[in-house]
């Protein structure tokens, strides 16, 4: 790839959104180009949950499946690059790949997000072995035991809904406003019909060996039980995505069209977490698959290039 390199879309990222945009594109005979690069957002996670027929995979495993099923089709090609530079527009998109300069006709962007974390002492190092985003991905292996949920600052409407949610896996939960939040009568009233435990106590840090969480320390020493955290972290894109102008909603994701996927970019779209909240991989891959067909139909319908 050391020549210029023309291809019918790039995808950028190698998760299952980007895997599963490179096997929908490939299967439709178009020419295609997945790049993958950078630190991986699951790279401490154990298993994948919750996708069907790939319950309880490394992720490691996942991948290294779906690149062998992707060497089935010879218009698909995979790079371990960085994507240094993408400008351009519709047709004729220029792309630093590595030490390559390539063209694409369409983008497909599946980064994911960069998460942020909480600056408290412990987060980063139970992260992905005791503290989770989703329930219905880690849920399941956590059942029954001490449960803690950590809402931030802003989330205040979707604190007690995903507190009812939570407390549907165990009868042991306690909110953790950590100072940050105040309750207001019905949240507190709602929160306490349910049995949940409510702490505003700031945190003063996470304990617990390597392998796991075991209390959470408040800042006036007292300990909670907690083997489980869930924590929805700010998010921010990576520089690539937040380089392209693209519109993004009060959240900072990337916005698409529902259906088409198409970002405010014309000839580029977008799928995986970097879209929505709402982030797993079974999700992501359901909607690399959406992009990448309306991708090839626009490709098809598009006669104004080569």
């Amino acid at each position: 790839m050391n020549a210029l390199s023309r291809f019918d879309a790039l995808i950028v990222g190698g998760g299952p959104a980007g895997l599963s945009a490179a096997l929908t594109l490939g299967r439709a005979r178009k020419r295609v180009l997945l790049c993958d690069a950078g630190p991986r957002r699951n790279a401490r996670a154990v298993h994948i949950q919750n996708f069907v027929t790939r319950d309880g995979t490394p992720p490691d495993d996942f991948r290294s499946v779906a690149r062998a099923q992707l060497a089935a089709y010879p218009q698909v090609a995979v790079r371990d690059a960085p994507i240094t530079a993408l400008d351009g527009e519709r047709n004729r998109f220029v792309v630093q790949v590595g030490d390559a300069t390539v063209e694409a006709r369409r983008i497909v962007l599946a980064t994911g997000m960069v998460d942020l974390g909480f600056a408290i002492d412990g987060f980063d190092q139970h992260w992905g072995r005791g503290i989770y985003q989703c329930p219905y991905c880690h849920g399941w292996e956590a059942q029954d035991r001490p449960w803690g949920y950590l809402p931030r600052p802003g989330d205040e409407a979707h604190l007690v809904p995903f507190a009812l949610m939570a407390r549907g896996f165990t009868a042991r939960l306690t909110v953790f406003t950590h100072g940050a939040i105040a309750l207001d009568d019905a949240q507190r009233r709602a929160l306490a019909e349910a049995d949940i435990a409510v702490e505003t106590q700031a945190i003063a840090g996470l304990e617990g060996a390597e392998t796991g969480l075991t209390a959470v320390r408040l800042s006036d020493q007292r300990r909670v039980a907690c083997e489980a955290l869930f924590a929805q972290p700010r998010q921010r894109q990576t520089a690539l995505v937040a380089g392209l102008g693209l519109d993004c909603d009060a959240d900072g994701y990337v916005v698409t069209d529902p259906m088409r996927r198409e970002t405010s970019r014309p000839g580029i779209y977008a799928a995986g977490d970097l879209t929505t909240r709402m982030q797993s991989a079974i999700n992501a891959a359901a909607m690399g698959s959406v992009a990448a067909a309306m991708v090839n139909l626009d490709l098809s319908l598009d006669r104004s290039a080569p």
